[in-house]
């Protein structure tokens, strides 16, 4: 069962645009590792929240929390894709 005393959030930052063009092929791999990391945490996190609440045991501050986590993931996630495949205005 997850715990307050797991629930870390890392900082994230938005790279700049120059060092989205310098990222080299051992950067792309590492961020790609993280990426799955994430989506599994995020899955795994899903699960849990599930289980939780149909088994009736989940307190309300718990579910809150494992929510924010989970969403705080998703961001994560997001900037990390963004490093990957950034936007291009066409």
């Amino acid at each position: 069962m997850l715990t307050s005393a797991n629930l870390t959030i890392r900082p994230s930052r938005a790279p700049s645009p120059t060092a989205r063009s310098r990222m080299t092929d051992e950067q792309e791999k590492e961020v790609r590792r993280e990426l799955a990391r994430l989506r599994q945490e995020h899955r795994d996190l899903d699960a849990a929240i599930e289980a939780l609440a149909d088994s009736g045991r989940g307190d309300h501050l718990t579910m809150q929390r494992l929510k924010k986590k989970k969403l705080a993931i998703k961001d994560r996630i997001s900037v990390l894709e963004d490093q990957i495949v950034p936007d291009i205005i066409a």
